[in-house]
C-alpha cells in the first residue's frame, strides 16, 4: 500500500444532502450525519456540506431515520442557514503538496 492510501479508502462517503420545505411548515432534510442539538427554536444539523441551521418558532424533529440520514422538522420555519465545515486537517506531507 502506498503512503497516504489508508486516508483515501477509509474515507466514508458523503450522504447526498437535499432540502425540501413545504409552505414554511414542514422540511425534509436528507444526508444528515447527525443531530447537534435542538429546541423549540432552533436546530443544528451536521450534514456532507456544513452544519445547517434551522431558526423558527414551534419547531419539533417529527421523524428522524439514523440510517438513511433523513430528519422531518415541522413547526414555523425562519431560517435555513449553512456554516461551512473546519478545513480537513490532514498530515503535514498531504498539506504541502495540495
Amino acid at each position: 500500500m502506498a503512503y497516504g492510501e489508508a486516508e483515501r479508502t477509509t474515507a466514508a462517503p458523503k450522504r447526498p444532502n437535499n432540502l425540501m420545505l413545504e409552505g414554511r411548515k414542514k422540511l425534509t432534510v436528507s444526508g444528515v450525519e447527525e443531530v447537534e442539538r435542538f429546541d423549540e427554536n432552533e436546530i443544528a444539523l451536521r450534514t456532507g456540506e456544513g452544519r445547517l441551521l434551522i431558526a423558527g418558532e414551534g419547531l419539533h424533529v417529527s421523524r428522524l431515520s439514523v440510517e438513511n440520514g433523513d430528519v422531518n422538522v415541522s413547526g414555523r420555519i425562519g431560517e435555513l442557514r449553512y456554516e461551512e465545515p473546519a478545513p480537513e486537517k490532514g498530515s503535514l506531507w498531504a498539506r504541502l503538496w495540495r
